[in-house]
């Protein structure tokens, strides 16, 4: 079975499909059901049959069959990989792991359960069920209304209460018969006839001393089962009212005495947390000391008060909040109950106070609750140490911003709620925890609040600003009582003043968000604090080399992995990163110290060597790796930038230079509203010796879609300093991005063959350069030479775009010739190239080549999907000229198909709607006054045609990305047809050929135009005119061409 890359699915609940997380927008109500019914078999094969019956039922309509194929169509559309829906002989199979399914998962951790019970293990069984029950998201198949699903719907919530059950008995067994009435009550009102369930909520509320109540039940059920079957109960539920009556029902208490709990009563839902809550019941059923870490506000209490209360035998809750340095056992010997009696109070704790707790705590299975140790560590550590050592039943839960340090700690660090990607709509972002947790709070303030369209931005948003920190997350709910949700979203800017109402019973580090970070900051040592000011200089994280580079202190790394210990910054083993709250409190500490403009240039300084250092090796067999690096350091190569413009412009123009392939590679123009700024702010005073870099800022604001005066003043500047460097370019890329975005005009062969280099990337370059120029010529055998020959330079570089752009016109060439299967061969590996590097651009380009050859080949489906994907790619990488190339195809398939309407609207939006100043946009819009050309024909306008086809033309010259010659001339010899005469279509379709170098085999429009000339004229008399205006030179066939 191939891999799945990291897709998980759920039945349990509404179908849904996730990767990375992110949830895929699969399809309608169709496809989903068709996705459920291969997840719920998971890697086996589906019959076809079986499938038809459970999507439209015992009467299914003529052309299920069809119908099935195109519902598997759309499911691999939308599940953006049609590798995972396998076409079998037998019929259909979802090639996914039985664990990236939920409803299989949950099968799985329940058999585990069951053996873990079988074996006495009543702890872990426990935490099995609870982890299958916390799969579900609602109704099994919710929104699937199949006829398949309701039988499937009721096996899997029969699955489900069995399991409640299960879980129930497991608890029982170890003891915890408080934790399950709820479950069990809840189960018993839904399905008041489970005699299994109603025994053991009999059992649970006997064994937490509400005898009472658990007859109560048993009574309850007597008389269901009565009137609803005309049964008296069975045997498992008689014995149990029968042993609590006689007294004979102790093993729920677990031979100890009542069991004890001091933890705090909690005034609100518990949110969010609900997989770490299972995560951390596991550790402790797993080990003895779990210390749950995380920075101030992420909501370390309130999962251990939660936690502790899914537990088994005494619970004993220690704030250790007040308590100083001094005073740690003293607090423990309160929160237990116990008098200090004559105990001295000196530093360190007199021995008797330690061998008191240990007294009181030997023989007891207990949970030791020790709340905000941070500022105690070290006498925590040592105390925790101590106890475990002497008492084996006791186990220890332990908040902390710093570990405890001692053998036998098991760490949890408590991440942020996950808020939603930007852009999420209201449905999607109201799953996600940060959320879930703000509209819960939002909605004691504001009853009637929802997430919908309107408001949704601003509550991503402000989840998103608040890194998910659940304190600072209610904080800003709060403030709904007075604010709307927009303007507490744009407030955050100033955080601290916003957030600074809070809790007035909280204690006083909870109350606002500036107290929550004051209190950890109060924590560091003077060097700690002056390199977390330091350190916010980084945006979007930093490396240890990174931090010793810029931060000027002797022992930054050791400085960074302290703060990291003291969840002042996070770390995922590689890098670190500053959350944003925490962030802006140091910054604020940065500017109080004036340190801000020399860090920011030292940052900005370490950063322009980084990109000058990575820029050969995006060039090369390294070229992953360190689009990696770079890629990593997103954020503060665009900080240095952006802080460079203001503070050292040509330091800025540096960097943007340096960048420039890196942007090109990853198929985006993010740096293009920087180089802009940067231009507007350089004007006409270009820096001494720094030509290059200014022409590649120009290449990288044009790029992005400037247009207007600014942009011809850039670029003529930048032809003007361009002409006069009459050397090898210092960035060989230079050359690839001024063609592209200035074209042929602008370009002076001359200069130009004096700044191409000598090394091997570049002597590839001046092959592929000549693909272009054979192309352009029509001559298909120079341009294949070329074209094999820089595919052979290249490769020997390890230059994947290089390689990949070699690729394409080879693959055109194919495809002219017919060869379709080869043209798609020789673009699939160069899309697999470029999605190694991420090329969003180029990537586009590739999959509209793809599909203009489907449109070769006659599925318009196939060919449609590829534009469609390409304007996705394209609207990603933000390059307008794509997605105009992208629409102007779905023009061609809308076209073909008959939707003439609906091809008129593509063309215009090719036309209008994305503008741009590159060379390369001007083909976009000549290809889509050919196909307005056709649309005219086809609704009886030759005339009209004609200026449209005649118009293309004139705004074209002989560059190979003009290929649309050919078509414009097709679409003339049309015309031709459309008046009558036949000699004239056949001669203008030859000088369309000449141009082009092939006639193009499978083009449909020249099949239907070659069609109509033939019948007018006949096949002796057409082959003649064709050969005439194929023999034509390409001057002459151009003449013959725009002759009015």
């Amino acid at each position: 079975m191939r891999e799945n890359r990291g897709m998980r699915f759920g039945v349990l609940g509404p179908v849904e499909a996730r990767s990375g997380g992110a949830a895929v927008p699969v399809g309608g109500p169709a496809v989903r059901a068709l996705l459920a019914m291969l997840l719920l078999d998971a890697g086996r094969v589906v019959p076809s049959g079986r499938l038809i019956d459970g999507l439209y039922g015992q009467e299914p309509p003529s052309g299920a069959a069809n119908a099935l194929q195109s519902q598997v169509s759309r499911l691999r559309r939308g599940l953006g990989d049609a590798g995972l829906v396998e076409n079998l002989p037998a019929g259909y199979r979802i090639a996914v792991a039985a664990d990236d399914v939920d409803v299989h998962r949950f099968e799985r951790l329940a058999r585990d359960g069951r053996r873990a019970m079988a074996d006495g293990r009543h702890r872990a069984a426990a935490a099995a069920f609870e982890e299958a029950l916390g799969l579900w998201r609602g109704p099994a198949l919710a929104d699937v209304g199949a006829p398949f699903a309701e039988a499937q719907a009721a096996r899997l919530e029969e699955e489900r209460a069995a399991v409640v059950e299960d879980l129930a008995a497991a608890r029982l067994a170890a003891g915890d018969a408080g934790t399950v009435v709820a479950e069990l009550r809840g189960l018993v009102d839904a399905q008041p006839l489970r005699e299994r369930a109603r025994a053991l909520l009999m059992r649970a509320l006997h064994g937490s001393g509400r005898q009472a109540e658990a007859l109560a039940v048993f009574e309850d059920g007597r008389r269901v089962l009565a009137e609803e079957l005309g049964a008296d109960p069975s045997r498992e539920l008689a014995d149990v009212h029968l042993a609590i009556l006689r007294g004979e029902m102790r093993g729920e208490m677990g031979g100890a005495e009542a069991v004890r709990a001091n933890l705090p009563a909690q005034l609100t839902s518990f949110v969010g947390r609900e997989e770490e809550l299972r995560r951390v019941g596991k550790m402790l059923t797993d080990g003895r000391l779990v210390t749950l870490l995380g920075p101030g506000g992420a909501g370390k209490t309130r999962l251990a008060v939660e936690a502790a209360g899914r537990e088994g035998g005494d619970v004993c809750f220690v704030d250790l909040a007040p308590a100083g340095r001094d005073e740690v056992v003293k607090a423990l010997l309160g929160a237990l109950g116990l008098r200090e009696g004559g105990m001295r109070p000196v530093p360190g704790e007199h021995p008797d106070a330690l061998e008191r707790l240990v007294t009181a705590l030997d023989g007891r299975r207990m949970l030791l609750v020790l709340d905000n140790c941070e500022h105690v560590v070290v006498p925590v550590a040592n105390l925790a140490h101590r106890l475990l050592t002497a008492c084996p039943d006791l186990r220890i839960l332990a908040t902390s911003r710093e570990a405890l340090g001692i053998t036998g700690e098991a760490l949890r660090p408590l991440p942020p709620l996950e808020p939603p990607p930007e852009g999420a709509g209201a449905g999607e972002a109201a799953a996600y925890p940060a959320v879930r947790l703000f509209l819960d709070r939002a909605a004691a303030v504001r009853p009637d609040f929802e997430v919908d369209d309107g408001n949704v931005a601003s509550v991503v948003g402000i989840c998103r600003a608040l890194d998910g920190l659940p304190l600072a997350i209610e904080l800003a709910a709060a403030r709904l009582r007075s604010l709307p949700v927009g303007e507490v979203a744009t407030r955050l800017d100033d955080r601290f003043r916003l957030l600074s109402r809070g809790d007035r019973s909280a204690p006083p580090r909870h109350r606002t968000l500036r107290a929550v970070v004051e209190w950890s900051w109060d924590l560091l040592d003077e060097a700690e604090q002056t390199l977390a000011r330091r350190l916010t200089v980084f945006a979007g994280g930093f490396t240890l080399e990174a931090a010793v580079g810029v931060c000027d202190l002797d022992d930054a790394d050791e400085l960074v992995a302290e703060l990291a210990d003291k969840s002042l910054v996070q770390s995922d083993g590689a890098r670190y990163r500053m959350l944003d709250t925490v962030r802006a409190f140091c910054a604020e500490r940065l500017a109080e110290a004036g340190e801000a403009e020399r860090f920011e240039r030292a940052h900005a300084a370490y950063f322009l060597a980084l990109a000058q250092r990575a820029d050969p090796h995006l060039r090369g067999f390294e070229q992953l790796e360190w689009l990696a690096v770079l890629a990593a350091d997103h954020g503060n190569l665009h900080a240095a930038l952006r802080r460079s413009v203001r503070l050292d412009r040509a330091l800025a123009l540096r960097l943007t230079a340096s960048l420039s392939w890196y942007w090109w590679l990853r198929g985006r123009v993010e740096g293009a509203p920087l180089a802009s700024e940067l231009l507007e702010a350089i004007g006409d005073d270009v820096p001494d010796g720094l030509d290059e870099e200014y022409v590649l800022c120009v290449t990288t604001a044009v790029a992005g879609g400037v247009t207007g005066e600014h942009a011809v003043a850039w670029l003529d500047r930048a032809d003007a300093l361009l002409r006069r460097i009459q050397r090898p370019l210092a960035y060989p890329v230079a050359i690839v991005l001024w063609a592209l975005t200035a074209g042929p005009d602008r370009t002076d062969y001359e200069v130009f063959a004096m700044q191409v280099g000598d090394d091997p990337w570049s002597r590839a370059l001046l092959r592929m350069s000549d693909v272009f120029l054979s192309q352009a010529q029509g001559d298909v055998a120079e341009m294949e030479l070329a074209g094999a020959e820089a595919l052979r330079g290249f490769r020997e570089c390890g230059d994947r775009w290089g390689t990949a752009n070699s690729l394409d016109p080879l693959a055109q060439a194919a495809g002219r010739r017919g060869d379709r299967r080869r043209a798609l061969a020789l673009l699939n590996e160069a899309l697999e190239l470029m999605a190694q590097l991420g090329a969003l651009e180029d990537t586009a380009d590739l999959l509209y080549q793809r599909g203009f050859v489907h449109i070769l080949g006659g599925d318009l489906d196939a060919a449609r999907a590829e534009f469609e994907r390409g304007v996705g790619m394209a609207h990603r990488a933000g390059t307008p000229d794509k997605i105009a190339g992208g629409y102007q195809g779905l023009g061609e398939v809308a076209r073909l198909r008959g939707d003439l309407a609906g091809a008129q609207r593509l063309y215009e939006t090719a036309l209008t709607g994305y503008t741009s100043e590159r060379f390369i946009a001007a083909a976009v819009r000549g290809s889509a006054l050919v196909g307005l050309g056709w649309l005219a024909l086809a609704e009886g306008d030759p005339a009209r045609g004609r200026e449209l086809f005649l118009e293309a033309l004139d705004k074209s010259i002989d560059h190979p990305i003009f290929m649309y010659q050919s078509l414009a001339g097709a679409g003339l010899a049309g015309v031709a047809v459309a008046e009558g005469d036949g000699g004239r279509a056949a001669a203008l379709l030859g000088a369309a050929a000449a141009l082009q170098g092939v006639q193009v085999a499978g083009d449909p429009d020249t099949a239907r135009v070659s069609a109509g000339a033939r019948e007018l004229i006949g096949d002796a008399a057409y082959e003649a005119a064709f050969a005439g205006g194929a023999a034509l030179s390409r001057e002459k066939a151009r003449a013959l061409l725009t002759a009015r």
